[in-house]
C-alpha cells in the first residue's frame, strides 16, 4: 500500500510535469499537483482528528486545504471566508508559485462559500479542475467505494457543479481506489465504467467518453477517431477518457514490457492528445502508480522532478495516517 500511494503520488506530478513541460521545459508540475496535494492534507488533517477519535467533517477540512492554496495563487476569498490555521505544506514554497491555475477553481474558492454538492458553486463548470485533484480520495484504504466515490464528488462541489464534472472525479477515485486494492487495470477500468453507466442523474457523456476509451484501446481506429470520441480534454470528462485510453493502449502484449516502460509510452501518448497535456498526463501517471507502485516510475525522471521531496513528504504523511506505516 505504501508504494502504491507514493506511486500513485509521484507518478502524478511526473505525468503532470511531462504536460506541463511541453510549454514549461525542465521537469515543473502545475496547479494539477499543488491541488492533489492540498487534497492529500486535507484528508490528512481529518483523518488526525478521526484517530484521535474526534469527529471531523472531511468536506470542511478539504475546503480549508483548498483555501490556504488559493492564498498561496495571491487569491483572496473574501471576508465571508474562514482563515484557517497553518500546516506543514504550507512551508514549502514551490506550492506558492502560481502554475497556470484552472479559473473555475480560483473563482468557485473565491466565493469565500464552501460549495455542497446540493448547492454548488460555479453551477455550469464542467472543467478538468476536479478530476486533477481526486486521485487521492482512492488511495485511502478500509472505506467502501461509496464512500470513497462521495468524499470525491462532495469535494468536486467545491469549486465545480456541473454533474459531469463531479461524476468524472468520483469515478477516477473509484479506480484509484480499484487499483491500489490490487485489481487488474483493465478489469478496473471496466467496471468503473460500468459504474458511470449506471449512477443516477448520470451526465450521459461521461460514461459514453469512457466506453470510446475501452473501444479504441483494444482496437485499430482510423485518425481523427480519437479526438472525436474521447474530446479534446478540456472537460473532465474528456481528460478522464484520455487518460484511461492511454494507460490502456499501452498495456504491454505478453506482459513482457517493464512497468516503467508502460509508464513512459502511456503518459507520452497521454500528453500528445488534445490541449489539456498537464492533466492527461497527471492522470494517467497516477493510474498506473497505482497499478504497479513506484517500480513504475522512470529513474530519469524522478531525478528531474521538482520538489519530490514535498510530494514524498505528503505521501508518508498519508501512509502514516492510514496504515500506521512510518
Amino acid at each position: 500500500m505504501k508504494s502504491r500511494i507514493h506511486g500513485c503520488l509521484l507518478g502524478g506530478a511526473l505525468g503532470d510535469a511531462a504536460g506541463y513541460a511541453v510549454d514549461v521545459p525542465g521537469g515543473l508540475f502545475s496547479d494539477d499537483t499543488q491541488l492533489t496535494l492540498y487534497t492529500v492534507d486535507g484528508l490528512v488533517e481529518a483523518l488526525e482528528w478521526a484517530n484521535a477519535g474526534v469527529g471531523a467533517d472531511v468536506n470542511a477540512c478539504l475546503w480549508l486545504a483548498y483555501l490556504r492554496w488559493l492564498a498561496t495563487q495571491g487569491e483572496d476569498a473574501g471576508p465571508s471566508a474562514p482563515v484557517p490555521q497553518p500546516r506543514w505544506i504550507d512551508g514549502n514554497e514551490v506550492l506558492r508559485r502560481r502554475r497556470d491555475p484552472e479559473q473555475d477553481c480560483i473563482s468557485g474558492l473565491a466565493t469565500g462559500e464552501m460549495g455542497t454538492a446540493a448547492r454548488p458553486v460555479n453551477p455550469s463548470s464542467r472543467g478538468r479542475g476536479t478530476v486533477m485533484r481526486s486521485a487521492p480520495f482512492g488511495l485511502v484504504p478500509h472505506i467502501a467505494p461509496d464512500a470513497v466515490y462521495k468524499l470525491s464528488v462532495d469535494a468536486a462541489a467545491l469549486t465545480h457543479g456541473h454533474p459531469a464534472a463531479r461524476q468524472s472525479a468520483g469515478i477516477f477515485s473509484l479506480l484509484i481506489h480499484r487499483l491500489v486494492s490490487g485489481e487488474e487495470l483493465r478489469a478496473a477500468a471496466e467496471a468503473v465504467t460500468a459504474h458511470a453507466a449506471g449512477l443516477p442523474d448520470v451526465a450521459p457523456e461521461l460514461p459514453q467518453r469512457l466506453e470510446a476509451a475501452l473501444r479504441l484501446a483494444g482496437s485499430a481506429h482510423a485518425p481523427g477517431e480519437l479526438a472525436e470520441a474521447l474530446g479534446g480534454g478540456e472537460a473532465a470528462e474528456e481528460v478522464l477518457a484520455v487518460a484511461l485510453y492511454s494507460a490502456l493502449a499501452t498495456i504491454p502484449p505478453g506482459g513482457g514490457t517493464l512497468p516503467s516502460q508502460h509508464f513512459s509510452e502511456a503518459v507520452a501518448l497521454a500528453v500528445s492528445h488534445g490541449s489539456a497535456r498537464d492533466t492527461a498526463g497527471a492522470l494517467t501517471g497516477s493510474i498506473l502508480g497505482a497499478s504497479y507502485g513506484e517500480d513504475c516510475l522512470p529513474v530519469q525522471w524522478l531525478e528531474v522532478l521538482e520538489a519530490a521531496e514535498v510530494v514524498r513528504g505528503m505521501a508518508d504523511q498519508l501512509v502514516g495516517v492510514t496504515t500506521g506505516e512510518g
